[in-house]
């Protein structure tokens, strides 16, 4: 039987049709396919959870403060802050001066090192992130814990970190108030009451990025603290010693000060000088005027004390010449002895940088 041309040409185009449609399916089977593929490994890798922490870890590398702590759960919640021993009204003065890119650098090398399953939570499961690292040429390491945080354009996976990943310096300055912390100079009375008393000793808390590297140091006209480096490699406290201690210039000062006072001493022509430590009493009749010269001065050496930096009762040695008669005899007669004494000084750098000085 003949098939009429006409039928054969729509018998053509409908098979035409079929194939198209085929293909069609079958080429979006294969990109949806695809697409999910794609999709699974984003949410392996960018969208994971060590991906996540990734994100954070990148950002501190680079000095970008501002895209880490968009990262959700970076900026520390009540909980995090009671869990740190930080009170309520605490929580709310902790100062962020040194949450920025100024005080950040040297970490490099970042590799996820382990992924653990941690905990079930209604979006998924809290994991815990280690990554390795190098901190200032140091390799170091930090564990970060997130959990899911639902989803992004309804197929990437979302995280936040359960528990900050800040830190928080609780810096004690002994014997001032300033300290410099990777270059930045701070002041730890800035944040206080403006009716708070001044104290020898001074302390503040700041919150910080963590992991980094946080070099303390004082330098001034008269104090100086022995550089100390502080890796930080958790989140939470982390304690931190300044302690000032006089210089070779404020030692130097105190002496010359403490030398001219004794020489000042000197230039009274009294067995015993008002308000100095040498003395020469004698029973016997002073013919002649006493000549007083130190001929060794105490030696200052200052260590802190409470409220001062303290030099000890130290030995000191003066001399005197003077004409005396004797009372018994009346021989005249000319004493011509050393006189040791003994002397100790306070001495408190004040806020304009001069020394007050009160000997004893």
């Amino acid at each position: 039987m003949t098939i009429p041309a006409e039928q054969q040409r729509a018998n053509g185009r409908r098979g035409r049709m079929l194939r198209a449609v085929l293909a069609i399916v079958v080429v979006t089977a294969l990109l949806v396919a695809g697409l999910v593929g794609t999709i699974g490994a984003l949410n392996r890798t960018v969208y994971s959870a060590g991906g996540f922490v990734e994100q954070y870890l990148d950002a501190l590398a680079r000095g970008d403060t501002v895209g880490a702590l968009a990262l959700g759960g970076v900026r520390p919640t009540r909980a995090d802050l009671a869990a740190w021993g930080q009170t309520d009204e605490a929580a709310h003065d902790l100062p962020e001066t040194l949450l920025r890119a100024s005080v950040l650098g040297g970490l490099d090398n970042i590799e996820l090192a382990s992924t653990t399953a941690t905990t079930a939570t209604d979006d998924g499961t809290a994991q815990t992130v280690v990554f390795d690292f190098d901190l200032n040429g140091t390799a170091s390491s930090m564990a970060f814990t997130v959990e899911r945080a639902g989803t992004f354009a309804g197929v990437f996976h979302a995280w936040q970190f359960t528990a900050s990943p800040l830190a928080v310096l609780q810096v004690s300055v002994l014997h001032e108030r300033s300290f410099t912390v990777n270059g930045l100079t701070l002041d730890t009375r800035a944040h206080s009451a403006a009716e708070a008393p001044t104290t020898f000793s001074t302390s503040a808390t700041y919150l910080a990025f963590a992991p980094n590297r946080y070099t303390f140091e004082h330098e001034s006209a008269m104090l100086t603290a022995t550089t100390s480096t502080v890796r930080v490699t958790a989140a939470g406290p982390t304690a931190v010693e300044v302690d000032a201690l006089p210089n070779e210039a404020m030692v130097g000062q105190v002496q010359s000060e403490l030398n001219k006072f004794l020489d000042a001493c000197a230039t009274q022509t009294v067995l015993q000088p008002t308000s100095c430590p040498m003395s020469f009493p004698i029973d016997d009749r002073i013919e002649g005027t006493p000549a007083w010269s130190i001929t060794a001065y105490p030696t200052v050496a200052l260590t802190a004390g409470e409220l001062s930096f303290e030099m000890v009762a130290t030995p000191g040695q003066a001399h005197i010449v003077v004409e005396v008669q004797s009372l018994f005899d009346g021989d005249i007669s000319i004493r011509n002895e050393d006189v040791p004494f003994t002397m100790g000084l306070s001495v408190v750098v004040q806020p304009s940088g001069a020394l007050a000085i009160q000997l004893h």
